[in-house]
């Protein structure tokens, strides 16, 4: 397959990687460029180019089997998102339509879902987020879906989950930085996904996703708060982090939320295999090459 990838960074560098092993033509498109030595290594063709003006796109060599739109917004804002997310996406659509598609996969997130009554949400769930950058999202995945309904358009949306791994990890590296707090007692539900897994997911909806379709990629175990860290203090040998009480008015302006999103489409339908099950899996590969790279001293063994 002649593949591009949109966004080729933190996931799609992994994505385009396994995608050469396999056989195919990668194409990786950024905004702009500088990482050829990591594009050359991987065996991805790099391609500059923005999303967010259709000329642009125009130039750009065209004949993609499949395609994967998992572009970043660099600073968060509203503003952003509606020309990264949304106006890209109208302009990818346009831009492919007419062209010998067989399927594109969009990145979007489980921010999605703004349950915070950590319930278990599905693909079905309701997608009513309180945070205007994730209803943008929202609104990007309705544009996607009813140009695969009314055009024919191979779209499937990717819900991804917290991504970490090498290098990765939010609330790892606070903790790492003892900077981390604990909200509250600790029960709020994460979320996550490792890296490689983000890119098996994309994958595995590239070969077997059916066009019109919402697929979550999060691991088989939502995890406290506090159990999380529970868990990362006993390698690490660090005491847990502080608690600290957050108000409600922050908690809406950051879009917090408490839920357990379920990735049983994907296991299912999909039938995809998860290279790291867990967190505790995905979690003991980074204490392990942190600790062999010489950046960190564990004082136990993972368990």
């Amino acid at each position: 397959m002649r593949v591009l990838i949109i966004g080729c960074g933190y996931v799609g560098m992994a994505l385009g990687a396994e995608l050469v092993k396999q056989g195919h033509e990668v194409f990786g498109l950024r905004r702009s460029l500088g990482a050829e030595a990591e594009f050359k290594a991987a065996g991805i063709k790099p391609l500059r180019g923005d999303i967010t003006k259709a000329g642009q796109l125009a130039q750009l060599p065209g004949g993609y089997d499949w395609v994967v739109n998992c572009v970043s917004a660099s600073g968060g804002g509203a503003q952003e998102y509606r020309e990264v997310y949304l106006q890209g996406m109208r302009n990818l659509i346009e831009w492919l339509g007419a062209g010998p598609l067989k399927k594109f996969v969009y990145t979007s997130s489980t921010s999605v879902y703004g349950q915070n009554d950590g319930s278990v949400v599905k693909e079905s769930s309701p997608t009513e987020p309180a945070v205007e950058t994730a209803r943008i999202l929202v609104e990007t995945e309705k544009v996607l879906l009813e140009a695969a309904r009314g055009k024919k358009f191979p779209g499937v949306i990717v819900r991804l989950a917290g991504i970490y791994g090498p290098g990765r990890g939010y609330w790892f590296k606070q903790y790492l930085r003892n900077e981390a707090r604990i909200e509250g007692n600790g029960a709020r539900i994460l979320n996550m996904i490792h890296r490689d897994d983000a890119a098996g997911a994309i994958l595995a909806a590239l070969k077997s996703g059916r066009p019109g379709e919402v697929y979550n990629a999060v691991d088989d175990e939502p995890v406290s708060q506090l159990g999380f860290f529970q868990w990362l203090s006993g390698p690490l040998g660090k005491e847990l982090p502080p608690s600290a009480p957050e108000d409600a008015e922050t908690a809406r302006k950051r879009g917090v939320t408490n839920k357990k999103v379920s990735n049983r489409r994907l296991r299912m339908e999909l039938g995809y295999q998860f290279k790291y099950r867990t967190f505790r899996e995905g979690y003991t590969a980074e204490l392990l090459r942190l600790e062999q790279a010489g950046k960190l001293e564990l004082k136990n063994a993972a368990p």
